[in-house]
C-alpha cells in the first residue's frame, strides 16, 4: 500500500499535486529504544567536554614543606597544594574529554525514518510548493504561508539548498528550525511539533535515499 501526501500552496490550499512517499522511509515501525539511543548520542556529541581541573601536580606553588616533619603536634604535611588545603589540587576532577558515542549510519537512518513515520501517521508532516514567490526575501509573507500550513508552535522546516529566498525569509522566525534534506535527523524531527517540507526538499530526500539504496 502506497502512501501519498498532498502538496499545498502558500494559502494552505491543495495544489492538486501529490507525492508518493516511499514505505521504507515513511512507513517503518518506529523503534523507540533505538530512537532514544540515537537522540542521546547526538546530544552527547554536542557537548564540548572542555571542563578541566588541576591536580596537585599542576597547581602553582607548594614547593616548600609548610612546616617541619616532627615536633609541632600536627599531622605531617608535604605541600600546601595538597587537596586538603585551600587552593590545593583537585582529586579525580574533570579533564577535557570527548563525549561522542559510536553510532552506525544504519542506526541513525533507522531512527530518523521511524521519527518521520510517526509524524506522517500523526498527520504532522506537511508539504508546501513554496513559501514565497517573490525574488526578494519577505519574512512576513513566509510567516503567513507557514501559518496557513501548520498551526504548531515549533516547526521544523526542510528546504533544498537552492531555495535561498525561502531560507532568508524564514531564518528570522524564532519558532522555526531550518534544515536541508540531507540534514534531517531523528532529534530535530521529534523536537518539533510539525515537519514542513518544501516540495523540492521532499523530492530531494526521496532521490537521495534511492541513490543510497542503488549503491548499497
Amino acid at each position: 500500500m502506497s502512501i501519498e501526501v498532498k502538496v499545498k500552496d502558500a494559502a494552505g490550499k491543495e495544489t492538486g499535486t501529490t507525492i508518493e512517499l516511499p514505505v521504507d522511509i515513511f512507513d517503518v515501525e518506529p523503534n523507540i529504544p533505538l530512537m532514544h539511543q540515537v537522540v542521546t548520542a547526538q546530544q552527547a556529541a554536542g557537548r564540548t567536554g572542555s571542563a578541566n581541573t588541576k591536580t596537585r601536580g599542576e597547581v602553582r606553588g607548594g614547593g616548600k614543606k609548610p612546616y617541619r616533619q616532627k615536633g609541632t603536634g600536627r599531622a605531617r604535611q608535604g605541600s600546601i597544594r595538597a587537596p586538603q588545603f585551600t587552593g590545593g589540587g583537585t582529586v579525580h576532577g574533570p579533564k577535557p574529554r570527548s563525549f561522542a558515542e559510536r553510532t552506525p549510519k544504519k542506526m541513525i537512518a533507522a531512527a530518523t525514518f521511524g521519527a518521520l513515520t510517526d509524524r506522517v501517521r500523526s498527520e504532522q508532516l506537511h508539504v508546501i510548493d513554496s513559501f514565497i514567490k517573490d525574488e526578494s526575501p519577505k519574512t512576513k509573507t513566509a510567516k503567513t504561508a507557514l501559518a496557513n500550513v501548520s498551526e504548531a508552535n515549533k516547526v521544523l522546516v526542510v528546504l533544498s539548498r537552492d531555495e535561498e529566498v525561502q531560507w532568508k525569509s524564514l531564518s528570522n522566525l524564532t519558532n522555526v528550525h531550518l534544515l536541508t534534506a540531507g540534514q534531517v535527523n531523528c532529534y530535530d524531527v521529534l523536537n518539533n511539533e510539525d515537519v514542513v517540507f518544501s516540495e523540492a526538499a521532499l523530492r530531494q530526500l526521496i532521490a537521495d535515499r534511492s541513490k543510497q539504496e542503488a549503491t548499497a
